[in-house]
C-alpha cells in the first residue's frame, strides 16, 4: 500500500470511490483524462492494495442481522492485539483505536441474537486485556452519508461518471435466492469482478448476473465500496462524534448531518448518546470548523463527545496492513 499519491492518482482514486464498478473509459471521460492514462494508473492501485473494492450489506434488508457499535476499553499495551483479534472476526466492519490509545470502537453486524449474546456475554468477558465495554444498537443508518464518495468530485464529474447513489428510502426486505447470495459474496470479495465470473459464481448467465446485481444495488440490499486510506487523498483527520440529541429532533438532526461533506457515516443508536457520526477532514482546523459551524448552531444537540481516531485496523470489512492475525496472547 502506497504512502502517497500524486494529483492524477488522487483524482482517479476519488472517481473509483464514488463509483466502484466504473469502467476505465467512464473514469477517463469523467476526469478529462485519456483511457490509457486511467488504465496505466488505476490497475497498479488495485494490484498493490492501495485501492480495494468490496461490498457491504444493508442491515435493514437482512432482518436477522444485529447491527451494533461497541466501545471497548483495553490495556494500552495490548490494544493493537485486541484490535487485530476484532479485525479478524468475520462480523466486524470497522475497527478503530481511539482517543488516548486505550479504547477501541468497532461496528459489527452480528448474525442474530445468539451471536450478539456470545460476543457480549462470553467472548469479551473472557479477554483479560479488555477492561470494560459499552454496546450500542444501531437503530437507523442515515443513507445520505453513505453517498459521501461523490462529494470528492466536482458535480459535473459526478454526472459524467454516472454515480449510482445509495437509495435514500428503504423497501421492505425480500427473500434472497441462493444465486443472489452468491453474487453478494462474490462482490464482497471483489466488487469489480466481471459479469462472466459473477455468472459462474451464481450459476447463471452474465446477463442475469448483471440484472440481479443492479437490482440488489437499486433496492439498497448492498452497496459497493472502494476502500483506501483517505489520508492519501489529503483527508488526514478522522474523528468519531457521539451526540446527544433531543428525541423529537433525532430524525432531522441525523438527516442534516448525513448530508454534510465531511460526514462518512451517521446512525441513530441506543445509549446515553443517541447519534453516532464519523467525520473526516483535511486537518484539525477543518474539524474545528465542522464542530463550530455545522454542529454549533444545532440547538437540538445537548452534548457532544469528540474522539479522534488514532489508527484503523479494519474498514468496510477489509483488514488494514499492519494488523496481522495475532496468536493466543491477547488474553
Amino acid at each position: 500500500m502506497r504512502q502517497s499519491l500524486d494529483e492524477t492518482d488522487q483524482r482517479i482514486a476519488a472517481a473509483l470511490i464514488a463509483s466502484p464498478r466504473a469502467t476505465w473509459r467512464s473514469v477517463a471521460t469523467s476526469l478529462g483524462l485519456s483511457e490509457r492514462t486511467v488504465v496505466r494508473r488505476a490497475g497498479p492501485l488495485f494490484a498493490d492494495g492501495t485501492l480495494r473494492a468490496t461490498a457491504e450489506r444493508n442491515p435493514i434488508r437482512f432482518p436477522r442481522l444485529v447491527p451494533m457499535a461497541l466501545r471497548i476499553r483495553c490495556r494500552p499495551d495490548r490494544i493493537r492485539t485486541v484490535a487485530s483479534v476484532l479485525a479478524h472476526r468475520a462480523d466486524t466492519l470497522w475497527v478503530d483505536i481511539l482517543g488516548g490509545g486505550d479504547e477501541i470502537s468497532t461496528l459489527v453486524y452480528l448474525e442474530g441474537t445468539e451471536e450478539r449474546n456470545r460476543l457480549l456475554l462470553r467472548d469479551l468477558p473472557a479477554t483479560a486485556a479488555v477492561h470494560s465495554w459499552t454496546s450500542h444498537t444501531l437503530l437507523r443508518i442515515f443513507p445520505a452519508s453513505l453517498n459521501w464518495g461523490s462529494r470528492l468530485l466536482a458535480e459535473e464529474e459526478t454526472e459524467r461518471l454516472g454515480v449510482r447513489p445509495f437509495p435514500l428510502s428503504s423497501r421492505p426486505p425480500t427473500e434472497l435466492s441462493a444465486a443472489d447470495m452468491a453474487l453478494i459474496q462474490a462482490v464482497t470479495e471483489d466488487a469489480r469482478t466481471d459479469y462472466a465470473t459473477l455468472a459462474q459464481r451464481a450459476g447463471t448467465t452474465a446477463r442475469t448476473a448483471r440484472r440481479r446485481l443492479e437490482a440488489l444495488l437499486d433496492d439498497g440490499t448492498i452497496r459497493l465500496v472502494t476502500e483506501t486510506d483517505l489520508a492519501l487523498l489529503g483527508l488526514s483527520v478522522k474523528t468519531q462524534l457521539w451526540l446527544s440529541v433531543r428525541p423529537s429532533a433525532l430524525q432531522a438532526a441525523g438527516e442534516r448531518l448525513s448530508r454534510e461533506p465531511a460526514v462518512r457515516f451517521t446512525a441513530a443508536t441506543t445509549g446515553p448518546a443517541n447519534l453516532l457520526v464519523m467525520v473526516t477532514t483535511a486537518d484539525l482546523d477543518g474539524l474545528y470548523r465542522f464542530l463550530t459551524d455545522s454542529i454549533g448552531d444545532m440547538e437540538q444537540v445537548t452534548s457532544i463527545e469528540t474522539t479522534p481516531v488514532l489508527a484503523t485496523a479494519k474498514r468496510t470489512g477489509l483488514i488494514r496492513p499492519g494488523f496481522a492475525k495475532p496468536g493466543r496472547s491477547s488474553r
